[in-house]
């Protein structure tokens, strides 16, 4: 796969069945790793890939969430996987690779946002002051500068040490020209919900029952209203909630594995 991407497997080789797994915004795969250790996806074959551009490893040229569907599924498709789960901004990009029917199989979809309203304020506010000149690369670099200190309060005590060392590696320019990107996609696309709909793949979206990330009444009902979408709600759980709830979380993909493509 070249310097770009950053990447865990686990699992039997033989597997007879593969789940990719995506990281969400400056996250590697040691996000997953909880997940990947878990008993109910003991007998899966797991590849878990960061988006290139966070954790260090390099950015493609064209960083759209349209672009990383088609890295994504391509990626899918030379690993044999036949799951797709993605992580905040990482799931976002797992729709999108339904969406654009570029995978066909079951998504486990990890705290997406549906809307550029549903998502954290904080991240809004830093996009915007990111793009006034002579300012915006300054306040992403004191940003990330931040970030590990911070993370390392919000994180599980067991494991805040090793996350925050992972998103330590990300640069700021890098991260700046994502998350623009990946606001512009959510202005293309201001229902997200009838686009995951419409993609026709089962999908369970999964959510920490204090996830930061917002839901609509609007998007709850057209969720729930749809026969092969399943929303799922983790106690005890915010957005990071693949790390504050991995066994929960491990339940879904087992259980999606088993789902019927038609």
């Amino acid at each position: 796969m070249g310097e770009r991407w950053e990447v865990r497997r686990a699992g039997p080789a033989d597997a007879a069945h593969r789940v990719l797994m995506i990281p969400g915004a400056l996250c590697t795969t040691e996000f997953y790793a909880d997940v990947m250790a878990e008993p109910a996806v003991a007998g899966l074959g797991m590849v878990a890939a960061a988006l290139p551009g966070f954790g260090g490893t390099e950015a493609p040229e064209d960083v759209s969430m349209e672009h990383y569907a088609r890295l994504m599924a391509d990626f899918a498709a030379e690993a044999g996987c036949d799951v797709v789960v993605g992580h905040s901004l990482g799931a976002n990009v797992a729709l999108e690779m339904a969406a654009l029917g570029l995978f066909r199989g079951p998504l486990v979809l990890l705290s997406p946002a549906f809307s550029r309203g549903d998502e954290m304020k904080s991240l809004a506010v830093l996009n915007s002051v990111g793009r006034v000149p002579g300012l915006g690369a300054a306040v992403w670099a004191g940003m990330l500068g931040l970030l590990p200190r911070a993370m390392r309060r919000e994180l599980p005590p067991r494991r805040a040490e090793a996350l925050a060392a992972a998103m330590s590696g990300n640069d700021p320019a890098t991260c700046r020209r994502i998350v623009r990107r990946y606001y512009a996609y959510l202005d293309r696309y201001p229902d997200l919900v009838r686009r995951l709909g419409e993609a026709g793949v089962p999908a369970w979206v999964v959510r920490g029952d204090h996830d930061e990330i917002g839901l609509t009444d609007d998007e709850r009902r057209g969720l729930e209203a749809c026969p092969h979408l399943r929303l799922v709600s983790v106690p005890d759980a915010g957005h990071a909630v693949l790390v504050d709830q991995p066994a929960a979380v491990a339940e879904v993909v087992a259980e999606a594995v088993t789902a019927e493509v038609r």
